[in-house]
């Protein structure tokens, strides 16, 4: 899909109820662990646009009490995930560690980067794979060509599914229950001019990409961006991720993007698919 950029990298801080940060809709009362949740609604506290903040200031962000932010800080101190300067807390490198373990076990980490960087060469792209979590595409790997958009892509950037070319073709590797359920739960809204936001005109759309195999999105995720995107197949021939080829209107148009770069592109997730499958 499209890789634009918006503020879902640096989501805005809204204030929340006591410990609603912590909570999740579902949650078994038997297995449950609040602390645990509340453990990371105070790491999510810490974002580009707050990299340093005060226990109030992380009390507040994270819905919780001064006290119970108080004694989750002082533990991830103690494990090295945070650091205190002063009243000021911030996240250590170590927190990196978290994501890297994601990024590791993905069947396609280290087989899909070359086969990425040699499609970008080819057609003098930046391109990325996406997985589908909830609503939105999360960035697993980005070789970048050069900056395109208003803010920088990087590894673990969230953009919505509805709206973009990797977000469109995982959606359509969904069952029809699972679609309508990520359609309702989503904030259908313009991004631009041209943005979708029917459900059952996105529903079309995601046929016609399970029919074909393959997404254009022409500028609905961000003015001047154009993207495509196809499917990365496990050996049952499940969608598990997203691999897509981004570039400018002005300079590239939707069709002759679609002319020049699909072969490529889908030669490429080829690659990436029967890798994958030999691992899974």
């Amino acid at each position: 899909m499209a890789s634009p950029t918006d503020s879902r990298q640096n989501p805005p801080r809204a204030p929340q109820t006591a410990d609603s940060a912590a909570a999740t809709p579902e949650k078994p009362s038997d297995s449950y662990v609040q602390s645990f949740a509340r453990g990371l609604s105070v790491i999510r506290a810490f974002n580009a646009q707050h990299p340093a903040q005060t226990l109030t200031e992380i009390a507040q962000a994270s819905g919780l009490t001064r006290a119970g932010a108080r004694r989750i800080l002082l533990t991830l101190v103690g494990l090295g995930y945070v650091q205190a300067d002063g009243r000021l807390f911030r996240l250590t490198p170590k927190i990196l560690d978290l994501g890297f373990a994601y990024l590791t076990s993905m069947p396609f980490w280290n087989l899909a980067e070359p086969i990425m960087e040699t499609l970008s060469q080819q057609v003098h792209e930046s391109c990325s794979i996406s997985v589908l979590d909830g609503t939105e595409i999360v960035y697993v790997l980005r070789v970048p060509a050069r900056k395109i958009m208003t803010i920088n892509l990087s590894i673990g950037s969230r953009l919505p599914a509805y709206c973009s070319s990797m977000g469109r073709v995982l959606l359509a590797g969904l069952a029809e229950p699972e679609l309508d359920s990520v359609l309702r739960a989503t904030d259908l809204r313009a991004r631009t001019s041209r943005t979708v936001t029917d459900v059952d005109a996105l529903k079309a759309i995601v046929a016609d990409i399970r029919k074909r195999g393959w997404a254009l999105n022409d500028q609905e995720l961000e003015e001047g961006l154009v993207s495509l995107a196809a499917p990365i197949r496990n050996r049952a021939g499940h969608t598990i991720a997203a691999i897509n080829i981004s570039g400018q209107a002005n300079r590239t148009s939707a069709q002759e993007m679609l002319e020049r770069f699909l072969p490529p592109l889908l030669e490429a997730s080829e690659k990436i698919s029967g890798l994958v499958g030999l691992r899974t």
